[in-house]
């Protein structure tokens, strides 16, 4: 089973399959249990846009969660293959203190 998000930026809906979303259930913990509103929030309203230097079709998209020194980052990030069609599918979401990796290519005024 696959659930879609609608991502804004992209103005196309992301796909999470079962795959990558035991995935993150099994590899953070940390953004049970409300994962799936954590990531929905993220990609219809992220506070910037990264382009993954490392995989040139990967977009990281970051939100602030919390305040002060309990402050941390969900971080999304979303694949996009052409082939054999136009696809947005996430291969994982995860919690930060620093967002670091990637360029950033969009930032919230």
């Amino acid at each position: 089973m696959t659930t879609q998000f609608f991502c804004p930026y992209l103005d196309s809906e992301v796909e999470l399959t079962e795959e990558r979303e035991l995935h993150i259930v099994d590899t953070h913990p940390d953004l049970l249990p409300s994962y799936q509103e954590r990531i929905a929030k993220t990609l219809a309203d992220p506070d910037e846009v990264r382009c993954d230097l490392r995989f040139g079709n990967t977009l990281l998209f970051s939100q602030q969660s919390g305040k002060g020194r309990k402050s941390r980052y969900v971080v999304v990030a979303v694949v996009n293959d052409t082939v054999p069609r136009e696809r947005y599918w996430i291969v994982t979401a995860y919690l930060t203190k620093n967002v670091t990796q990637g360029e950033i290519i969009w930032q919230k005024n």
